[in-house]
C-alpha cells in the first residue's frame, strides 16, 4: 500500500460515488468498447480498464487506490483481469466501480473460411503454425481429458431413512481430510465442496424438503468417501434429493469457482494489545468448515451501502504450550486477531460490532502447503505486526507434527514493545520446547528496551538466520506489510 492524500480514503470514495457526479464521463450512457478504443485510454488523466468483459473509467479512482496509481497503470487501456486476480481477486470491483462503468467489451467474431463448414476449434488451429499444431491439439485433448476426470473419479449418491438424508461423495482420493471438505446448508440450499489441489468438485442442490439446522460430516480418509448427513424436519419420504443448481456436479479450478460466504455470529472480543483484538466468530450449525494452516478467509461488510471485503488469517484461541490444539477448539469457531486502525473504515466497523451481531465469512483461500514444512529441518518465521497471525497455526503444526525439525525460529518485528502480540505466550513456549527460539526486534523502542533494534535488512537477517547444520534443509516464511515482505525476500 501507498500513503493516500487527505480526503482520499475509502469512505471518501464511497461519498464521491454517491454524489451524482458523472464518473464514467459518458453522461449515463453505456457503450460497446472495441479493443482499439480501449487501447486509446491508457494515460493517468484518461484511463480505462477491462475486468471480466466490463470496461471501467478508473481515472477518478486513481488517487483513491490503496496500491497507488502505478499499479493501476499496469493495466491501463488493456484487459486487466489476470492482474486483478493476482493481486486482489476478493475485491468487489462491481460495487466499488459501478459509477465508473463505461460498458461491455465488443465480442470479436471468428469468421470461418468461405466454403468450408468447419468447427470453431478448426479455425483456431488454422491460425497456428504447423509445427505448433500438434502441441496445441495435445493441450486441447489434455484439457478435455482433465475436465472429464471428475466424471471418472468423482460421483455422488444419496439414500434416506425415516429421519435422515445421507449424501455420499466418492472421491477415490487418498488422504482425504476434514480441511478438504466444505459443507453449507442454507434455506434448503445444500452446497458440498471437495478441494483437490487447485481444483474443486461441487454438489449443489435445492433440497426437495426442509431439513434441521445441524448437519454431520463423516470422512473415510483412506478410501476418500465423504458422507453428509442431514436430519429431516418432517419424517416423510423424499422422491428426489432436490433440484440441481447451476454449478452442481462440476469440477473446475478453485479460482474460477468464486467465493462463497456464510453469516457467522460474533461471540467474543478480547484485547490482545492496545490496538489489536481477538475476535471469536461462531460458524452456523449447518456449516462444516476447517481453515487449513497458512490459509486465510475474507470478511465482508456493507459500509455506507457499499460491499467491502478484507482478508484475514485465522489463529488459535491461544498459543498451545503442549503443542496440541485445545480440546474445546472443535472447528465450530474461527478466531481472528485484527489490528484496529483509528482511520480504518473496515476495522472500525468491525470494532463496532456487538456480541451477537453477524458478519459474512468466506471459504478459505491460499497457496501454502503443509508439505513445504514436513521436509524441513530449520524453519525461520519472519513476521511484522499482525503478519504474526499466519505463524500461529504454523508454529503449532511444526512443533506438533514435523518430527525432522531441529529448529524453529520466530523473528518478530514491531514498532514498540507494547505492540508485541502474545509476548508472554511466546516466551513461555521458548522455555517449553528447546527447538523454539524467538527474537523480538523493535524499530521505535523506549529507552529501557534492552533487546535488538532496527528494521528488516540483510545485515540483521544474516545475524539471526543461520542453519543449525551446514546441510540443513531450510524453509523461510515471511508475512507483514508489502515493503517488509519484499525486503525480506530480497
Amino acid at each position: 500500500q501507498v500513503p493516500l492524500k487527505p480526503g482520499r480514503s475509502l469512505m471518501d470514495w464511497i461519498r464521491l460515488t454517491k454524489s451524482g457526479k458523472d464518473l464514467a464521463g459518458l453522461k449515463g450512457k453505456l457503450i460497446e468498447v472495441t479493443e482499439d478504443e480501449l487501447a486509446k485510454h491508457n494515460k493517468k488523466e484518461d484511463c480505462w480498464i477491462c475486468i471480466r468483459g466490463f470496461v471501467y473509467n478508473v481515472t477518478p479512482y486513481m488517487e483513491y487506490h490503496p496500491g497507488g496509481e502505478d499499479e493501476i497503470m499496469k493495466a491501463a487501456g488493456t484487459d486487466g483481469t489476470d492482474l486483478f486476480d493476482q493481486v486482489h481477486r476478493w475485491v468487489n470491483y462491481e460495487s466499488m466501480l459501478k459509477e465508473c462503468l463505461v460498458g461491455r467489451m465488443a465480442v470479436k467474431p471468428i469468421a470461418a473460411p468461405k466454403g468450408e463448414g468447419c468447427c470453431i476449434y478448426s479455425v483456431f488451429l488454422q491460425q497456428i503454425p504447423e509445427d505448433k499444431t500438434i502441441l496445441c491439439m495435445r493441450t486441447f485433448i489434455k484439457s478435455i481429458y482433465f475436465s472429464s476426470l471428475c466424471f471418472l473419479f468423482y460421483s455422488y449418491d444419496w439414500f434416506q431413512t425415516d429421519s435422515l438424508i445421507t449424501i455420499v461423495i466418492y472421491t477415490k482420493q487418498k488422504d482425504m481430510n476434514a480441511e478438504l471438505v466444505i459443507v453449507d446448508c442454507q434455506d434448503k440450499r445444500l452446497r458440498g465442496e471437495i478441494i483437490v489441489d487447485d481444483h474443486s468438485y461441487l454438489v449443489e442442490v435445492d433440497l426437495d424438503h426442509a431439513v434441521q439446522e445441524d448437519l454431520a460430516v463423516n470422512i473415510a480418509e483412506k478410501v476418500g468417501k465423504v458422507e453428509i448427513i442431514l436430519k429431516k424436519k418432517d419424517n416423510i419420504h423424499w422422491k428426489m434429493l432436490g433440484q440441481p443448481l447451476e454449478h452442481h456436479n462440476t469440477f473446475i479450478k478453485c479460482k474460477d469457482r468464486g467465493l462463497f460466504y456464510r453469516k457467522c455470529k460474533l461471540v467474543s472480543k478480547m484485547e490482545v494489545t492496545h490496538d489489536t483484538k481477538l475476535f471469536c466468530l461462531m460458524l452456523p450449525k449447518s456449516t462444516h468448515l476447517r481453515v487449513p494452516t497458512g490459509q486465510h478467509v475474507y470478511l465482508k461488510q456493507i459500509i455506507a451501502g457499499t460491499e467491502v471485503v478484507k482478508p484475514y488469517t485465522p489463529v488459535l484461541p491461544f498459543l498451545p504450550l503442549d503443542f496440541k490444539e485445545p480440546s474445546h477448539y472443535d472447528g465450530a469457531h474461527i478466531y481472528l486477531m485484527i489490528k484496529i486502525y483509528s482511520c480504518g473504515l473496515f476495522t472500525q466497523a468491525l470494532d463496532d460490532l456487538q456480541i451477537g451481531n453477524y458478519i459474512s465469512v468466506s471459504n478459505p483461500e491460499g497457496n501454502f502447503k503443509k508439505s513445504q514444512v514436513q521436509t524441513s529441518e530449520d524453519l525461520f518465521l519472519l513476521a511484522a505486526g499482525t503478519g504474526f497471525t499466519p505463524m500461529v497455526k504454523l508454529l503449532n503444526f511444526a512443533l506438533t507434527e514435523v518430527s525432522c525439525l531441529r529448529m524453529v525460529k520466530l523473528i518478530f518485528f514491531n514498532k514498540t514493545d507494547d505492540d508485541i502480540l502474545w509476548r508472554n505466550q511466546l516466551e513461555q513456549l521458548v522455555l517449553k520446547d528447546e527447538r523454539f527460539e524467538v527474537q523480538f526486534i523493535l524499530s521505535q523502542p523506549t529507552k529501557d528496551w534492552v533487546g535488538k533494534q532496527g528494521k528488516i535488512s540483510s545485515s540483521l537477517l544474516s545475524e539471526f538466520v543461520k542453519r543449525s547444520r551446514q546441510d540443513s534443509k531450510v524453509l523461510i516464511c515471511i508475512c507483514g506489510p508489502t515493503p517488509f515482505a519484499e525486503q525480506g525476500v530480497q
